[in-house]
């Protein structure tokens, strides 16, 4: 099972709360004015890599609190980072998503495509909306725009509307 991905990060702590894992997805249909990575647009860039190696880079890394998926767009490579995720869970680690879709949009997406679905459910947290120039704000922890929400994925599942992540 391959992805292409822009490349990796592994320790970061600007990418949600402690010590990260970050994968940058490639590929992204959104092209926010102003993105943090425009390079990662072309779904043709990167490079291609074993979800199985990321695994066992995740693996080699200590005091790791989660992996974060960003972009990119990661809902674009549902199944491969859905699989990921399910593993690192397995080790104890969380998982955060960064995307362009809003949280309805996403849920929408996943009445259609059955890995977007697979992809939320294993989500602890999902860092929804396009990034916006003009809402921009450097002081908001772990996102770039106003306009997006932290949002705890397995309660506003379980209540049916989105739940805030109560980290900053």
């Amino acid at each position: 099972m391959e992805l292409r991905i822009a490349g990796i990060v592994k320790e970061s702590v600007v990418n949600g709360p402690g010590l990260r894992f970050v994968v940058f997805v490639q590929g992204c249909r959104h092209r926010c004015q102003g993105c943090h990575n425009p390079e990662t647009w072309d779904p043709a860039g990167g490079v291609a890599v074993r979800a199985g190696d990321l695994l066992e880079q995740i693996k080699s890394v200590k005091l790791l609190k989660g992996v974060t998926f960003s972009g990119g767009e990661p809902f674009l490579q549902a199944g491969p980072l859905a699989w990921l995720a399910r593993e690192a869970r397995k080790l104890g680690l969380d998982v955060i998503i960064y995307t362009g879709y809003t949280w309805e949009g996403l849920l929408a997406l996943a009445r259609q495509e059955p890995a977007v679905e697979e992809l939320i459910r294993v989500s602890d947290y999902i860092v929804d909306g396009p990034f916006i120039l003009t809402e921009r704000d450097p002081e908001l922890p772990f996102r770039g725009s106003r306009n997006q929400r932290i949002i705890d994925v397995a309660r506003s599942l379980r209540e049916g509307t989105v739940i805030e992540a109560g980290f900053s």
